[in-house]
């Protein structure tokens, strides 16, 4: 099944998805027909302005990259699991529903080739790379025993950081650090800085984002996920559930996402704020 198809119809003389398109990769664009979202009902400032010391193009040519080494990967290892598995097409199935909403928070989403993969591995992992590149591991969907608004939860808070382009800003300020590079645009030297960000293609998977990031992401996944018709109380359950999963073990997600109470807490406090669009998704 072309899943493309289902939110842009194809012209007739259009070629057809080669192989590993039909096979092995999740492709779509955010509908241009969906209505634009009325606003936004969970409060996070303004994006940092710093992102803009990087391009975003280069930060989303490195996540595109980084997206197709590590699906080459997997795939090497017979560990991509196939778009026709029930879990696989769980995922795209849920993307569907999220994407049309993600414009609203960062212009460029619209424009994005959105992909997801679902890699076959015992890790409690999942990421978005900028530019809409979603991967989950079969670990974090089996382990946790996560009902599909608990994934919408992890999907749209990893889409919330694609969007709000915190790994471009993290590496913008890393390399202006690293580089001993003064602000300003004359002495800037932002070809340096694209360069810098397009060879750290592989940092994206092991960035680890600041709490105000992870408190905006979680709170712009809450809403995503809330218009796409997901139970908010979802997100609390989801956390509760990391917490009681870590216990020192060492899991990959919460490296870089680490739980808490007040992270529980804070989504406990912005839930009634979505639960109005919750229940229109939910009446059509």
């Amino acid at each position: 099944m072309c899943f493309l198809c289902d939110l842009k119809q194809r012209s007739p003389d259009a070629p057809a998805a080669g192989p590993w398109q039909a096979r092995r990769a999740f492709l779509l664009a955010a509908s241009a027909a969906a209505a634009a979202p009325a606003m936004a009902q969970v409060d996070v400032g303004k994006a940092s302005s710093m992102r803009k010391l990087v391009p975003a193009e280069t930060i989303e040519k490195a996540g595109a990259q980084q997206f197709v080494a590590t699906v080459q990967e997997a795939k090497k290892q017979n560990a991509l699991m196939p778009a026709d598995h029930p879990q696989t097409k769980r995922l795209h199935a849920i993307a569907k529903k999220i994407i049309p909403f993600t414009a609203a928070w960062n212009p460029r989403a619209k424009d994005w080739q959105w992909q997801v993969a679902l890699i076959n591995s015992d890790q409690i992992n999942a990421f978005c790379l900028p530019g809409g590149k979603i991967a989950f591991y079969t670990g974090i969907l089996n382990k946790l025993q996560l009902s599909d608004d608990e994934t919408a939860m992890i999907m749209g808070h990893e889409m919330a950081h694609a969007l709000r382009e915190h790994a471009r800003e993290r590496l913008a300020k890393s390399s202006a650090t690293n580089l001993g590079l003064r602000l300003g645009a004359e002495l800037l030297g932002l070809g340096n800085l694209g360069a810098v960000a397009a060879d750290m293609g592989s940092q994206l998977l092991t960035l680890k984002f600041s709490r105000e990031d992870e408190s905006e992401a979680d709170l712009v996944g809450l809403e995503l996920a809330a218009r796409g018709a997901y139970q908010p109380n979802a997100s609390v359950s989801l956390w509760q559930k990391m917490a009681k999963a870590g216990g020192g073990n060492g899991i990959a997600f919460l490296s870089t996402h680490p739980s808490g109470p007040d992270r529980i807490k804070q989504l406990q406090a912005n839930v009634p704020k979505v639960q109005g669009l919750y229940e229109q998704a939910r009446r059509g």
